[in-house]
């Protein structure tokens, strides 16, 4: 592949514009790819963890390769640091938008624990509630698992009926039973249901 992008440019654009680059893009492919493969390791995901890994070697072995064979030019080390760089970021936000995953919240509420209860439990999410002795008076622990997904949603509903509690958001690796809300239908779902 890199013979071919050679032959149709000229060897300094394609030595100081191309290969750059492309180390830089490899690079942040690469970096990328492992930071979603240790989420997936650490949920767990047997079959998912490895094959990303597969690749993200892949890459890394290409991007490598590059840098090894041009060991005089220093545009290819500030690509492939910048791609590092950028990689880092890119999974960081891949990995906030796939949520995959549970999350355990632990919150200590003060004031209005009923109303949270129902609206929680309206929107169909399982959960315990503790009578707990805090530093003044007694409090509520209220104790639920989200899907990652999810968490948006619920610490909107926090933050509107119990401003002040108190939160502690925790990674789960996996559970057994609850009560989790249904998916909600999307609209094509609900069309194509309506034409049935």
């Amino acid at each position: 592949m890199i013979l071919m992008i050679n032959q149709l440019f000229d060897n300094s654009v394609f030595s100081l514009i191309i290969l750059p680059i492309l180390i830089f893009s490899f690079r942040v492919v690469d970096v990328a790819l492992g930071t979603l493969r240790i989420v997936f390791i650490s949920q767990g995901r047997k079959k998912l963890a490895p094959l990303v890994g597969f690749f993200e070697m892949l890459i890394w072995l290409f991007a490598m390769g590059q840098i090894f064979s041009n060991l005089t030019n220093i545009i290819y080390y500030i690509a492939y640091a910048s791609g590092f760089a950028m990689g880092n970021y890119t999974g960081l936000i891949l990995e906030s938008k796939i949520s995959l995953g549970l999350l355990s919240l632990h919150l200590i509420v003060r004031e209005n624990h009923e109303e949270l209860v129902k609206t929680l439990k309206a929107q169909g999410y399982g959960l315990t509630t503790l009578t707990a002795e805090g530093l003044k008076t007694s409090v509520k622990l209220v104790i639920l698992v989200i899907k990652r997904k999810n968490l948006a949603k619920i610490l909107d509903i926090i933050k509107n009926v119990t401003p002040n509690a108190f939160m502690s958001i925790e990674n789960v690796k996996s559970v057994k039973g609850g009560n989790f809300p249904l998916p909600q239908k999307t609209r094509w779902e609900l069309l194509h249901r309506r034409k049935k």
